[in-house]
């Protein structure tokens, strides 16, 4: 907080602005995520129920009718299982890219919504809503069209990546210089190649557009921590392959073996749940 003074020598109380990100669910089996400012509310996909969404949210202090709008990151239905509800109660407005937007109009489970709520964005090129500057960016995933999404307002700045089977030097710059991270954890590989999923599951998520493992999401870690770095979140972990204590010891793991300066126990790191809201994350 900052103390300023005005014409009249009065003492004024500057608050700065702030940034929050919350995972209300993160996992195979449904994902919803927070992000907002202080004017600026936003759902990043929603793939549980709405009544769970508004539980969650109703947690942080916040309804879903205060939501400005909902960023969809692919067609998948554990990312979307409610927008139609969400549309039709609260008429909030559904961004997302044209192949996503197509996919989506294709599955019966959506229900009928106004059209005008699907607002189409592009890959690499940013919107704006409220004071919240967002840049889509595309990944690699057995999806239409899917992007992750970086979000910046001010000097402050957060990710949300998951559903990606690889990254690339693009993703690594994308990353660059973001105060907190959720980022995919999914699955452990060996967990995966023991487990009981059939071998053509096995085979996808294993690939580029399946789902990043334990051990590439802390190596992808490792290239873009920096000395500013505030925290970052594990998000998405497999109920099947994956566990949360595994998962955060991996990628701890791989950050301290890691070409990079930094040790897995030198910045705050927690595992978002997969069923219940974890912690309310501010910049």
């Amino acid at each position: 907080m900052q103390n300023n003074q005005n014409a009249y020598g009065t003492t004024l109380e500057l608050t700065e602005e702030q940034m929050e990100l919350c995972s209300i669910a993160s996992g195979s089996s449904g994902n919803c995520i927070y992000a907002g400012t202080d004017h600026c509310h936003v759902l990043v996909d929603a793939g549980i129920s709405g009544k769970r969404i508004e539980a969650g949210l109703n947690e942080i202090g916040l309804k879903t009718a205060e939501m400005d709008g909902i960023l969809i990151t692919h067609e998948h239905s554990d990312h979307i299982k409610s927008i139609g509800v969400l549309a039709r109660k609260y008429g909030l407005p559904m961004y997302a890219t044209q192949g996503t937007i197509d996919a989506i109009k294709e599955k019966s489970s959506l229900g009928k919504v106004d059209e005008s709520l699907f607002q189409v964005i592009h890959p690499e090129e940013d919107f704006t809503i409220g004071d919240m500057r967002i840049s889509p960016v595309p990944i690699s995933h057995d999806a239409a069209e899917p992007v992750a999404y970086m979000m910046y307002q001010g000097d402050k700045s957060m990710g949300i990546i998951t559903d990606l089977g690889k990254y690339d030097d693009y993703i690594v710059d994308k990353l660059q210089g973001l105060d907190v991270l959720l980022l995919e954890a999914n699955h452990d590989v060996h967990m995966l190649q023991a487990g009981s999923y059939p071998y053509q599951l096995k085979r996808r998520i294993l690939g580029d557009r399946g789902h990043l493992s334990n051990e590439l999401s802390g190596q992808l870690l490792g290239k873009v921590l920096h000395d500013g770095f505030k925290k970052v979140i594990l998000g998405h972990l497999s109920k099947e392959n994956n566990y949360s204590e595994l998962a955060w010891e991996t990628v701890r793991l791989e950050v301290t073996m890691g070409e990079n300066p930094y040790k897995g126990s030198d910045f705050p790191m927690v595992v978002a749940k997969r069923d219940e809201v974890s912690e309310l994350v501010t910049i």
